[in-house]
């Protein structure tokens, strides 16, 4: 569940709205707000994208650590 919590934490640092992230990912703010709330699985694609967006890696996203 850490994906998510990281997910809104970025969209809220980078002083974004759920309506604007919805948009990038060219989906319905609903479904958005169901990713975030870790009541949707976050698929790959989507991760990708915002990785792409955020100028970060997946790995950050998903909160592993790299050795």
């Amino acid at each position: 569940m850490f994906v998510y919590s990281r997910v809104r934490d970025l969209r809220e640092d980078h002083d974004k709205t759920q309506k604007q992230i919805a948009k990038v990912l060219n989906m319905q703010l609903t479904v958005y707000q169901r990713y975030e709330r870790g009541e949707r699985e976050l698929p790959l694609w989507a991760a990708i994208k915002l990785a792409d967006y955020y100028n970060i890696t997946l790995d950050y996203l998903v909160g592993r650590e790299v050795k």
